[in-house]
């Protein structure tokens, strides 16, 4: 048989290179649409060993991780797989970022152009290295009598058949579907206007589902009664069960292998959310019901906007959807949200365990020498100088010291009491202490209540402290080697209490948005701070384990404005720890701790 070879598919011993397998576990950060009861249920089982009950699944993460971690609890589980990767063309997928003055565009970030922007790391070789490392897995956790839907076009399509064919072999190929979606408008161009995709279909067993469908057609009314009439002459089709005459025409027809179906077009409202490789609705439907049934579990690691995850939970399938970008992350929450009818859903990541997996492969396996080797790693590309004799605070960046929280848990405010106690002994002693009262505090994640209680901390211990997130980008080659590392500060969020009886009233009052990624002239159209929060949530009742999502509010396209206030009539009195979620329109979420006393 003839190979496709490309570079890195054999290493320097001749030996194929297998995708990597680490199965690190996920971190629930938000479930979604749980009452209060099926909250207590999941605690209850939970603290008893048992297993959780089903809950959808909405990932972000680098597929390199989320699939091997997948496989650990889902190999040969699930039924159907939808995909639709980058297409190797070249575009750049940046974003329309709306708010009520006007709308902007987001670059992606470098992590997410890796993906989305087509931009490999050794052209095409890269990219079919990557491809066939990713549908390795992706076949591995398909049932028996599972099916796979890969969605492409013209650019790449050809190479990837040839790697699909070596991986599923030639037999379980099913079909090439032609997405001919002939509303789309197209430039001048000297060639043939491009006006279809193409998904191929394979599948791991001749066992494999399928489903026949039919599509209605658009007849003609003359030549409808060109067949009735012809139809009623000869006599000579089938009768139902009372005798009566069955007419057929070409008004249905059984679904073939060219699906027309149009483009979503900018001006629909009904489906448009300015994804940039946003598929219709109708187009993942036909790819669901054809190839699972009600139950079925359904999985799509390249979700953009949602579309699979949606039409899954309408049409009754489990799902697992996943994605690298934040932002689609956030579109594909809110999109669920917006249905009604809702089954309960998880936001999970790879979090610490990820991190953890980059910081012993990059740094080494002895503990010590490791952490201290990634903190100096950290204060380099913060353009910080490290300082020894501290446990505490690790740097200095402009007269300002600089602590670098772990890889592995979040800053919390027992840290801040620590970095500020030692601060204020490290004052006027030795040769890196401190020559202004500010500190910047550098961490992947932040507690709850950091916003809130941290800083009241720092302000009694009279210091200016100021909080960092270490950007994901830190775990990619090519971004620190481009330069394409920013660290932001986190938002602040100020948020009002007011309570009459039990009832409980929350009310936004101000959140201050770090404003390093977003144009001047935008900066000067936004006209009121609620202009940056595109969705708020409330976890009414926080017990510490996760975030849960038990109200929620967010800008759409119909509903531009923001709700900025919400209440709870608690039925039972007590102290109660209240969460609020906030998600800017650049997709980053900043949250804030509460106590509330209800009597």
């Amino acid at each position: 048989m003839t190979e496709l070879i490309w570079e890195g598919k054999y290493d320097k011993d001749g030996r194929k290179v297998a995708p990597l397998r680490v199965a690190l576990p996920f971190q629930t950060v938000e479930t979604i649409n749980e009452s209060a009861q099926e909250r207590q249920r999941t605690l209850d089982l939970v603290a008893d060993g048992r297993d959780n009950e089903w809950r959808n699944r909405l990932i972000w993460g680098d597929k390199k991780y989320v699939l091997p971690a997948l496989l650990s609890e889902f190999v040969g589980r699930v039924d159907l797989i939808y995909i639709d990767p980058p297409f190797y063309s070249g575009d750049d997928f940046t974003l329309q970022i709306k708010v009520d003055s006007g709308e902007f565009t987001k670059q992606p970030s470098l992590i997410e152009r890796k993906a989305y922007n087509d931009t490999w790391g050794h052209g095409l070789d890269g990219y079919l290295l990557w491809f066939s490392e990713t549908c390795t897995l992706l076949r591995e956790l398909l049932t028996d009598r599972g099916s796979l839907f890969v969605h492409l076009d013209w650019h790449v399509g050809h190479y990837a058949k040839v790697v699909l064919d070596d991986l599923f072999h030639s037999e379980n190929f099913r079909n090439e579907i032609v997405w001919h979606y002939y509303n789309k408008l197209q430039g001048n161009v000297n060639r043939f206007a491009s006006n279809h995709d193409v998904i191929f279909w394979y599948v791991k067993s001749t066992e494999a589902a399928f489903n026949r469908l039919r599509e209605v057609r658009d007849v003609p009314k003359r030549q409808q009664k060109r067949a009735w009439d012809q139809a009623t002459k000869t006599l000579k089709q089938a009768r139902d069960a009372e005798g009566k005459l069955i007419y057929y025409t070409e008004t249905e027809r059984t679904l073939d292998d060219v699906w027309r179906l149009p483009y979503i077009m900018p001006a629909d409202r009904t489906q448009k959310l300015a994804y940039p490789t946003q598929k219709p609705e109708a187009l993942i439907e036909r790819v669901i019901e054809a190839a699972s049934e009600p139950g079925s579990l359904v999985m799509d690691c390249f979700v953009g906007s949602g579309t699979t995850a949606a039409v899954a939970e309408r049409l009754g399938r489990r799902w697992i959807a996943a994605d690298l970008s934040r932002f689609a992350v956030h579109m594909t929450r809110k999109r669920l949200l917006s249905m009604g009818e809702l089954q309960p859903f998880v936001v999970q990541n790879l979090g610490k365990y990820e991190r953890q997996l980059w910081q012993t492969a990059e740094f080494g396996e002895q503990a010590q020498a490791r952490t201290a080797a990634y903190r100096r790693f950290i204060l380099s590309l913060y353009k910080a100088q490290p300082i020894e004799g501290y446990a505490w605070l690790h740097g200095i960046r402009q007269g300002k010291h600089v602590h670098v929280g772990t890889v592995d848990a979040p800053v919390t405010v027992s840290d801040i009491t620590q970095i500020a106690s030692e601060f204020r002994r490290a004052i006027g002693t030795g040769v890196d202490a401190p020559t202004t009262k500010s500190i910047d505090v550098l961490g992947w994640d932040f507690a709850f209540e950091m916003n809130e209680v941290a800083r009241q901390t720092a302000d009694k211990a009279g210091i200016d402290i100021h909080f960092v997130r270490i950007p994901r980008e830190v775990l990619d080659k090519r971004a620190v080697e481009q330069g394409d590392v920013r660290f932001f500060e986190l938002a602040a969020l100020e948020v009002d209490v007011s309570r009459q009886g039990r009832e409980v009233t929350l009310r936004l009052s101000n959140f201050i948005i770090p404003t390093d990624d977003v144009p001047d002239d935008v900066q000067r159209a936004i006209t009121d701070w609620s202009q940056w929060i595109d969705y708020w949530a409330v976890d009414w009742d926080n017990q510490s384990d996760t975030f849960h999502n038990e109200w929620q509010t967010y800008r759409t396209r119909k509903d531009p404005k923001l709700q900025k206030s919400t209440k709870r009539q608690y039925a039972d009195a007590g102290q109660y720890k209240v969460v609020v979620k906030v998600i800017d329109i650049l997709g980053n979420d900043t949250t804030k701790s509460l106590i509330v006393e209800v009597p």
